[in-house]
């Protein structure tokens, strides 16, 4: 079944991604929208482009969420949210939209990546708060958020992993480096560099007495994310109200 979408941020880097990689993908894009108006198609705005397409794809903004939570719910059509650097108040605000219409929220649309976030899970539960937890990121120079939210869902997945080989309590707690100090048992650490046009590289190193294991990904370019995004497009067309993951379109939930 070809489906259609609407990209909304379809002027930013990942807008144009997805725009060039529909056709490949068997995907009809209807328009695009930019904090300008429209990009691509004769719609004025998000709203209007809702009305009329099967999904709606957000690579914006954080500040544009909001709007895009609700023009999503009044036309009742699913939204695919990939804008990275939310805080818990955009989630909450997701949690609320998606009593009303399917939502797919995720940091990554890489296939590659979400096979790293099971990795770093299972190796996690195994090896414990005994090994320490580094995760090191680096993206171009233009991206804004720091730790990446690719980063920050490796180390959820890293924390999901030990709580479910503990029995008690972990001191559980995200922390980006910073001045002299010495480092406590259970934290995830991280460390962003910036430069560049690197598309997105993430490796997490779990550390030992006397071994290191590192597992890692290197996106070589935003056609993969492109790729990912149009796969949970197709996947989350026709789906009920929800709130649903990369994991649950890839099929790993």
């Amino acid at each position: 079944m070809t489906i259609s979408i609407g990209v909304l941020g379809a002027a930013g880097r990942m807008g144009q991604a997805i725009i060039a990689s529909a056709d490949a993908a068997g995907v009809t894009v209807k328009g695009g929208v930019d904090r300008v108006g429209a990009i691509t198609g004769s719609f004025a705005d998000a709203a209007s482009l809702a009305a009329q397409v099967d999904v709606l794809v957000d690579f914006s903004s954080p500040a544009a969420l909001a709007a895009h939570l609700a023009v999503a719910t009044d036309a009742e059509t699913p939204l695919l949210i990939g804008t990275t650097g939310l805080g818990d108040a955009h989630h909450a605000a997701i949690d609320q939209a998606a009593a009303h219409v399917a939502i797919l929220q995720t940091a990554n649309t890489s296939l590659g990546v979400n096979v790293l976030r099971g990795l770093v899970e299972q190796a996690a539960r195994v090896l414990g708060t005994d090994w320490d937890i580094e995760i090191v990121e680096m993206h171009h120079r233009h991206k804004l958020d720091s730790p990446s939210g690719t980063a920050l869902l490796l180390g959820e997945s890293a924390n999901i992993g030990r709580e479910a080989a503990s029995a008690t309590a972990l001191n559980r707690f995200d922390r980006m480096r910073e001045g002299a100090h010495e480092r406590e048992e259970g934290g995830v650490y991280y460390a962003s560099l910036r430069g560049g046009s690197v598309a997105g590289d993430h490796q997490v190193i779990f550390a030992g007495e006397g071994e290191r294991i590192e597992l890692g990904h290197r996106a070589e370019s935003r056609a993969i994310f492109a790729k990912g995004a149009l796969r949970g497009a197709i996947w989350l067309a026709g789906k009920p109200a929800g709130r649903y993951t990369m994991a649950d379109a890839l099929g790993f939930a």
